[in-house]
C-alpha cells in the first residue's frame, strides 16, 4: 500500500511538472494545517507603539444560508455557523472593543437571515460592543435585515440597499409531463400534504396558505426595520417596505442608512463609538488564509479549492430547495 502511495504520488507531480511548462502559470503546493480553528491577523494599525485594542472586521458576504457552501472543485463553510463562530471570537477578547461588519450580500433565506440578526443582538447585549455596519457593495434584504441589527450603516456611495420583502417561489412542470405521457401518482396524508410540489400546477388553497406565510414573514422584516431605523415614521416605512432597492444617497436620504462612506469611514466610525483613539483592526480566517490588508477577503469559502472552470448556479438557486426568502434574486452571487 506504500508503494502504491508513492508511485500515485510520483505520476501526480510528473504531471503537475508537465503541465507547469505548457504555460505561463504555475501550481503552488500548499501543506494546509489540520486546526481548522479560527486564527487571528492583523491587517490594519494606527502609528504608535503598544497599542492593544482592536476592531474586529468581519465578513458577511454572498448569499445567506444556514448551510455549507460550496461548488464545483471547492467547499466552504456554513456562513451562519462560520459568523457566530467569529462573534464568539470578538466577544471573548477582551481587547476587541468595537465590530465593522463588512456587508456584500443579496440577503438569502429567512432562516438564515433571522439567526445571523438574532446573534448579532445577543453579542451586542452581552458583549456592550458596538457593531458598525459598512456596506461596500450590497445589503439587500436579508443583508440588509441583518444590518438593522447594528448602531449604525454606513455604504459605499456605488453600493445598492433595500429590497425588504419576502419572497417565495415554485414551478410546475405537470404540463411538461403530460406531453411526455408522465402520469405522477402521490399518496398522502392531507390535501396540503404536497404544497407546493413542481408535480402539479398550485391550487388557490396552497396560494393562500402560501401568501399568508409569506406576509407573516413580511411583517416580521418591517418589524426590525421599524426597530432599527427608530426615525423612520410608519407611513414612510410602509412606503420604503414594498421591495425596492435603493442607492446609497437614496437611501441615506430616507434614513436606511446613516452615512455614505467607505470602509475606513466605518472603521473610524467603530473606534468613535468605543472612544478610542488609536486601535489596530483585526480578521478571523481558517489556517490556509492569506490576509495582507483591510481590503481582504476571509469568507468561507478562502478556505477551499477554488473552481477551475466557472460552471455553477447561481447561490439562489441551490440553497436547499423551496424556501422562503430574504434575498433579492437578481444578484447572482
Amino acid at each position: 500500500m506504500a508503494e502504491k502511495r508513492t508511485w500515485l504520488s510520483l505520476c501526480l507531480l510528473t504531471l503537475l511538472i508537465i503541465l507547469a511548462g505548457c504555460n505561463s502559470g504555475a501550481f503552488q503546493i500548499e501543506m494546509i494545517p489540520a486546526d481548522k480553528e479560527l486564527k487571528e491577523s492583523q491587517v490594519q494599525k494606527d502609528k504608535g507603539f503598544f497599542i492593544f485594542d482592536k476592531i474586529a472586521l468581519i465578513d458577511v458576504e454572498g448569499t445567506m444560508a444556514n448551510e455549507r457552501q460550496g461548488g464545483l472543485l471547492r467547499s466552504g463553510d456554513n456562513p451562519v455557523s462560520t459568523f457566530i463562530e467569529k462573534l464568539d471570537k470578538a466577544a471573548k477578547d477582551s481587547d476587541v472593543k468595537a465590530v465593522v461588519l463588512r456587508m456584500d450580500s443579496p440577503g438569502g433565506t429567512v432562516v438564515a437571515a433571522d439567526i445571523m440578526y438574532h446573534s448579532l443582538q445577543e453579542f451586542k447585549r452581552k458583549s456592550k460592543k458596538p457593531v458598525v455596519v459598512c456596506v461596500t457593495g450590497m445589503a439587500c434584504s436579508g443583508g440588509y435585515y441583518l444590518a438593522c441589527a447594528g448602531d449604525g450603516i454606513v455604504a459605499q456611495p456605488s453600493s445598492v440597499i433595500g429590497n425588504i420583502g419576502t419572497i417565495f417561489q415554485t414551478f410546475s412542470i405537470s404540463g411538461t409531463l403530460d406531453k411526455v405521457g408522465v402520469k405522477t401518482v402521490t399518496i398522502k396524508s392531507g390535501q396540503l400534504k404536497d404544497i407546493a410540489s413542481p408535480l402539479h400546477d398550485l391550487s388557490e388553497d396552497e396560494r393562500r396558505v402560501l401568501e399568508g406565510i409569506t406576509h407573516e414573514l413580511f411583517q416580521q422584516f418591517v418589524s426590525v426595520v421599524r426597530d432599527g431605523r427608530k426615525n423612520i415614521d410608519e407611513p414612510k416605512l410602509q412606503e420604503l417596505t414594498d421591495g425596492r432597492v435603493f442607492t446609497a444617497k437614496q437611501a441615506l436620504d430616507e434614513e436606511l442608512i446613516d452615512k455614505i462612506g467607505y470602509l475606513a469611514d466605518g472603521i473610524t466610525w467603530a473606534k468613535e463609538l468605543a472612544n478610542l483613539e488609536k486601535a489596530k483592526v483585526v480578521i478571523y480566517h481558517r489556517p490556509s488564509s492569506y490576509t495582507p490588508n483591510v481590503y481582504s477577503s476571509a469568507s468561507a469559502n478562502a478556505a477551499g479549492l477554488e473552481a477551475l472552470v466557472n460552471f455553477e448556479l447561481p447561490d439562489w438557486l441551490t440553497t436547499g430547495g423551496t424556501q422562503f426568502l430574504y434575498l433579492w434574486q437578481p444578484a447572482m452571487h
